[in-house]
Order: structure tokens, then C-alpha cells, then sequence
């Protein structure tokens, strides 16, 4: 396998792919809302696919911008794997989101629960949308026999993120606060109480793990890309406060959303496959992201 095609490939996970057998796009070269632009740059005889591209955001955005996360996201998905059908690509990958899950459901979360009620309501909209793209590929894995599949990750994070403190996910805009904070010596404020748990994956695992997934995996459910491992919002920041050696105060907002409390996810479907695979470290890996943002500050992506 040699022509593979990345969609986003200037994003957080697709600037990972490394490598002679990738050719990366990104939004500024292919608008993939649009079905004929999208089949444009699919139908260029490529072995596989692997679709990172989305309209992506934290719990402001999912909340205030529904209609656009909805309407961009199930379009990309949508165009994608059908000029990838129609260009008789023979290998898709396409990124789903933990949000697919409902909101209530039992814990861990595992890939068989995924339509088992509705999401949480701060991002429903983004949710549906990506649970469309897995309701896509099984189905035309059952029509047409073809080895598409979708990857769950849990919270992604790494250098090359977004890091826009309004609408970027929680990681990249704390450190983009923290580092505010720290520059204009006044308080870090940060949404919640700080009492959610939430999962947290190095972008270089993500991509590691995902091209292990196009080449080996052919099961029609989708795969948890996951630790598996919980930390506290709170537990995060102290993280953060020491990597960035800030030594203000940190300010909790809890007028604002917690979001939901914890989502934990069951990675043993990934860990039978691969079970001596080593996650990055949260500690190592805040500390090479913290480090990227330092050294390419200000033009990063915010």
C-alpha cells in the first residue's frame, strides 16, 4: 500500500501521517462539503482512504453552532465515502468521535453501544452527524463488500492542534489560557468545577494506531482508540500549570457547563489486537505539546 490519501491533512491528527505514502489535503486545497470537489481528488486512483477531516470544536462551539457542525460534518462524511464507492477505493478509514455514544448508557463505554439512545444534548448535532458516517459504512459493507471501517478516538490531543480558546477542545484552549494567564500575569479561568474525567490520546498514538487499523482490521463494528484512562479536568490543569510554570491563581467558572461528568471507554477490542502497544504517557505528552506551542507561538493555529 503506497497511495493513500489523508482528508485533513494540516489538521491534529492528519499532520501525523509521515511519509513518501501520503498525500495530505486540507480545506484551503478541496472543499469536501461540495460532492463533485470531493470526488475530484478521490477518484485519482488512490489505495486507501483515511478521513480526519471535520468541523471540530470544544463544548462552547458544540453547543452554540449546531447547525453548522451538523450540516459540514455529515456532508464531508457523506461525500466522502460515497467518491470513495464510486472511485472503487478498496480501503477506507473514517474518524468518528466519543460523543457518538448516548448519553445514558452503562460504563465503559464499548463499540456496541453507539445508537443504544441520544446523545448528550451540548453535542447532539455533531454527534448524529458522525454516527451517520458509521451507519454509512455499514451499510455499504453489507451492500457492496467493501473493507471501509470507522476509529473511535477519545480525546485527541498533541502539537499542530487548534488552539482557539473559544471553540477549541479542552487541552489545546487551556493551554492557550494557561499561557495568557502566565503572559499578562492575571488569573487562569477555566469552565466547570473541574470534577469531569475524561480520556485523553497523543496524536501520534492516534495515528500510529490508525494505520495499523487500515492495514489489519476488517470487523464491521467500529474500534476505540482509547487509553482507557481517566483524569480529572482538575488534574489536567495542575498538568498544564506545571509544564507552562505558571504561578498565578487558578479561576473555576462553575457557573459555566461541566459538560458530562465522565465517559468512559473500554479499549480491550484495540489491547487484544495489539496488546503490548505503549500509550503515550498524558504527563510526556502535555509536555511535548506544551513545548510545540511554546516554539511556534504566535502562528498556531488559534
Amino acid at each position: 500500500m503506497n497511495r493513500i490519501l489523508v482528508t485533513g491533512g494540516n489538521g491534529l491528527v492528519g499532520s501525523q501521517f509521515k511519509g513518501g505514502d501520503y498525500q495530505k489535503i486540507n480545506s484551503k486545497d478541496y472543499n469536501l462539503i461540495n460532492q463533485k470537489e470531493a470526488y475530484h481528488i478521490i477518484k485519482k486512483d488512490w489505495d486507501a482512504v483515511i478521513h480526519t477531516a471535520a468541523k471540530v470544536g470544544g463544548l462552547g462551539a458544540n453547543m452554540t453552532k449546531k447547525g453548522e457542525f451538523f450540516y459540514q460534518n455529515i456532508m464531508m462524511n457523506t461525500n466522502v465515502i460515497e467518491s470513495c464507492r464510486i472511485a472503487e477505493v478498496k480501503n477506507l478509514v473514517v474518524f468518528l468521535s466519543t460523543c457518538v455514544f448516548p448519553d445514558n448508557t452503562e460504563y465503559p463505554l464499548t463499540e456496541d453501544k453507539i445508537h443504544l439512545g441520544p446523545p448528550h444534548p451540548s453535542n447532539d448535532a455533531y454527534a448524529y452527524s458522525k454516527r451517520m458516517a458509521e451507519v454509512q459504512i455499514r451499510a455499504y459493507r453489507e451492500q457492496y463488500g467493501l473493507n471501509y471501517k470507522s476509529v473511535i478516538p477519545t480525546n485527541i490531543y498533541g502539537p499542530n492542534d487548534n488552539f482557539d480558546i473559544t471553540n477549541g477542545h479542552v487541552v489545546p484552549s487551556l493551554i492557550h489560557k494557561c499561557f495568557i494567564a502566565r503572559e499578562t500575569n492575571s488569573d487562569f479561568e477555566v469552565w466547570g468545577s473541574g470534577k469531569p474525567l475524561r480520556e485523553f490520546i497523543f496524536n501520534k498514538d492516534v495515528a500510529e494506531l490508525t494505520r495499523w487499523v487500515l492495514e489489519n482490521y476488517n470487523e464491521d463494528e467500529p474500534i476505540i482508540l482509547s487509553t482507557s484512562e481517566e483524569i480529572s479536568i482538575k488534574d489536567l490543569v495542575d498538568i498544564i500549570i506545571s509544564e507552562m510554570s505558571y504561578k498565578g491563581k487558578v479561576k473555576w467558572l462553575s457557573d459555566k457547563s461541566d459538560g458530562q461528568l465522565r465517559k468512559p471507554s473500554d479499549n480491550k477490542k484495540i489491547k487484544n489486537y495489539l496488546p503490548d502497544y505503549k500509550f503515550t504517557p498524558i504527563e510526556t505528552g502535555i509536555r511535548e505539546t506544551v513545548k510545540w506551542f511554546e516554539e511556534n507561538y504566535p502562528n498556531i493555529r488559534k
